[in-house]
């Protein structure tokens, strides 16, 4: 049986990109974010997946990048290039939501390195697992 975590969105990720989400796609992003959550809930099966990689993986801690596409649109979540960078805490059983975006807002270069290193900038306690 699989454990059903609590989701928390960080303030930084709201402010930032899912804002632009919100704003460009409207209903589409309610429903698409919805689904979101769901999965993340049940993290866990999501790693079984080909859609969710773990990044780091600590005693406690795993950092994970997982794709997602719109609701109604026809792109693979692989094609859209739309990721989540999740913090799984196993011993609360809670998913943080770090930073929602498209490669493309994190400009040109390195994706990886680009995530990074807003995280690093933005959320102290991870700073040393990156």
């Amino acid at each position: 049986m699989s454990i059903k975590y609590s989701v928390v969105v960080e303030h930084f990720a709201k402010r930032h990109f899912i804002k632009n989400f919100r704003k460009k796609y409207k209903n589409a992003w309610d429903i698409t974010w919805r689904a979101i959550v769901e999965q993340f809930k049940r993290i866990d099966s999501l790693l079984d997946t080909s859609i969710a990689e773990t990044i780091i993986n600590t005693d406690n801690i795993k950092i994970i990048k997982s794709e997602f596409r719109i609701a109604g649109t026809r792109q693979s979540k692989k094609a859209s290039g739309n990721r989540c960078i999740i913090a799984v805490h196993r011993d609360v059983e809670i998913v943080y939501v770090l930073l929602v975006y498209h490669k493309n807002n994190l400009g040109g270069g390195n994706e990886t390195a680009k995530w990074k290193q807003i995280i690093k900038n933005n959320y102290p306690d991870y700073y040393k697992l990156l």
